[in-house]
C-alpha cells in the first residue's frame, strides 16, 4: 500500500508558495505545499517543513553538505524542478524541491523486467 502526505499553505499568509515533495521509500511518498519568506533558501524552507527533523538520514545529507558550493551529480539530493541546487539556493515563487534517494534497482533493468511479463 502506498502511502502519501498532502497539506495546503495558509493563502491568507504573505510570502512566496512553493510546494516539496519526497518519497523516503518506495511505500510513501510526501507532499507539502507551504510559503516561506522572501530571501528563503532551499536549506531554511527543509528546515519550516519539519522533515529534516522527521527523517534522520534527510538531516545527516544537508549536514554534510550545507557549506558546499558544487554539486556532485552521483550524490547530489536535492534540487528544484528536477534541477539539482545546492542547499544556499534562493527559492523563487512556486518552486517545487524535490528530495531524492538513491535508486534501488538500475531503470534499465526495471523496465526488461516488466517488458518480459507483459
Amino acid at each position: 500500500m502506498i502511502e502519501s502526505s498532502f497539506n495546503v499553505f495558509d493563502k491568507d499568509q504573505a510570502g512566496l508558495p512553493i510546494s516539496l515533495a519526497y518519497a523516503p521509500s518506495a511505500t510513501q511518498s510526501l507532499y507539502l505545499e507551504m510559503e516561506v519568506t522572501e530571501g528563503t533558501t532551499l536549506l531554511q524552507a527543509l528546515q519550516q517543513s519539519g522533515w529534516i527533523q522527521q527523517y534522520p538520514d534527510l538531516q545527516q545529507w544537508c549536514d554534510e553538505h550545507a557549506q558546499d558550493e558544487q554539486i556532485n551529480n552521483k550524490t547530489w539530493a536535492v534540487g528544484v524542478f528536477s534541477q539539482k541546487k545546492l542547499l544556499s539556493y534562493v527559492l523563487q515563487a512556486h518552486d517545487r524541491i524535490e528530495i531524492y534517494r538513491p535508486l534501488t534497482i538500475d531503470p534499465m533493468r526495471k523496465r526488461k523486467k516488466r517488458a518480459i511479463r507483459q
